[in-house]
């Protein structure tokens, strides 16, 4: 399992910094409706570079796949956003942007399986805040 947190991590820290790299990118595929989206990029680029080293950190692993899950289903709405719009704008056959939407479930099942499953005979570890 820790060879799929390290690639699990490699994946948002690149997809993270790419938010940065290529704002104007994830700003198209923002919905009209969604107020900041120069922060709204940022933040999310910013959670995953957080979350992709977290789950690398013991202590932060929980908390940092949690964190993880949850910006995949806030981002959800972009990707259908994105789907919506068709691919023509983005130079992107409109099969990938529908098949795009139930992989997200995928992602939400790697995160699981990388960082939260715990193994027969593990401890449970109890984050206090």
């Amino acid at each position: 399992m820790k060879y799929l947190r390290y690639a699990l991590s490699l994946f948002f820290v690149l997809a993270g910094v790419n938010h940065f790299l290529r704002p104007a990118l994830y700003l198209s595929i923002m919905p009209q409706w969604l107020p900041f989206p120069s922060a709204a990029n940022w933040i999310s680029g910013a959670a995953e570079i957080a979350g992709g080293i977290g789950v690398l950190i013991r202590p932060l692993r929980t908390a940092a796949a949690w964190g993880l899950i949850l910006l995949l289903a806030a981002v959800f709405p972009a990707n259908i956003h994105m789907a919506l719009q068709g691919g023509g704008a983005y130079r992107i056959p409109d099969w990938i942007l529908w098949v795009r939407l139930p992989m997200q479930l995928l992602f939400v099942a790697w995160v699981y399986f990388s960082s939260l499953r715990k193994k027969d005979g593990e401890r449970e570890t109890t984050i206090v805040v």
